[in-house]
């Protein structure tokens, strides 16, 4: 499917169409605008979007993605927050894409929170570029509540990509690498400059790639491996055996589960992989 059809938005229609809407671009909801066609089909072509794909994109704002995304995919549900946006979202498709308007579908809604009912189809992947703030939440959110999604490409700030990259034994690892993992590879897919986008932010951006895969095999469930996780990392800098002693009832009792689990109580949990973290929860001391 060609693109040519499509009028990408530039920094003057960006600029034109914020001025039209009275929009100043919030820091609260992290808006910052694409204005480089360039950067959009790259996204797109990185994305590995094709004709069968129900694509979910959060945060559209003025749309720039969206047209790139339109002539590629079978679908687009744009999910926006800010009800001037999403009123504006279809009426900016028709004039530069007035051929592809039936792809579109816009929910306004909060990502965080938004349910499969509201989306009208059931995403194959999600496209987006993610304000920094929300970006972990938000495809932790939808990778658990759209089993349907295959695989994603987001851009957030870099740090939040090398953050949801992680491998363990990385500084950066944590809560949102080892969440993540537990649904997906995810691999950091190339940087984003910062003069692609308008108001040109502080901070550099990156692209992060996600392919789902299954969970680990446990008996554990998804909120018995979570809630390990949260624990472990709670206190960073403490070895397994003191951060899991609130979870396991006492140190001696976080000692015996690790050491049920195979795991070591000195190692820390940025040493852990998704997997041991599955083992952990299964042991779990049931209170007396």
């Amino acid at each position: 499917m060609g693109s040519s059809i499509v009028g990408l938005l530039g920094p003057s229609e960006i600029r034109n169409l914020a001025h039209k809407l009275d929009l100043r671009p919030t820091k609260r909801l992290g808006q910052n605008f694409v204005i480089d066609g360039g950067t959009v089909r790259r996204i797109v072509r990185v994305a590995e979007v094709t004709s069968d794909d129900v694509v979910i994109e959060v945060g559209p704002g003025l749309g720039s993605l969206t047209l790139a995304l339109l002539p590629e995919a079978a679908e687009v549900v744009a999910v926006e927050i800010d009800p001037v946006l999403a009123a504006q979202l279809p009426i900016t498709v028709a004039e530069r894409a007035s051929e592809l308007a039936g792809r579109l579908t816009v929910v306004q809604a909060d990502a965080m929170r938004v349910l499969p009912g509201q989306l009208g189809a059931l995403p194959t992947a999600l496209v987006a570029n993610l304000p920094y703030n929300v970006a972990v939440p938000v495809v932790l959110h939808l990778l658990e509540v759209l089993p349907s999604l295959r695989k994603g490409l987001v851009m957030v700030q870099s740090e939040v990509a090398d953050r949801m990259a992680a491998g363990p034994g990385s500084k950066v690892y944590g809560v949102p690498s080892v969440k993540a993992a537990w649904y997906a590879d995810v691999r950091r897919a190339g940087p984003v400059g910062r003069t692609v986008f308008w108001p040109v932010p502080n901070v550099d951006s990156g692209l992060v790639a996600l392919t789902r895969r299954e969970p680990p095999a446990t008996t554990a469930s998804r909120e018995e491996v979570f809630a390990v996780i949260d624990a472990a990392f709670a206190q960073r800098r403490k070895t397994l055996r003191a951060a899991l002693a609130s979870w396991a009832g006492t140190p001696a009792a976080a000692e015996t589960a690790l050491r049920a689990a195979g795991v070591d109580p000195a190692q820390r949990g940025e040493q852990l992989p998704i997997e041991d973290f599955a083992r952990i929860a299964e042991h779990r001391p049931t209170p007396m």
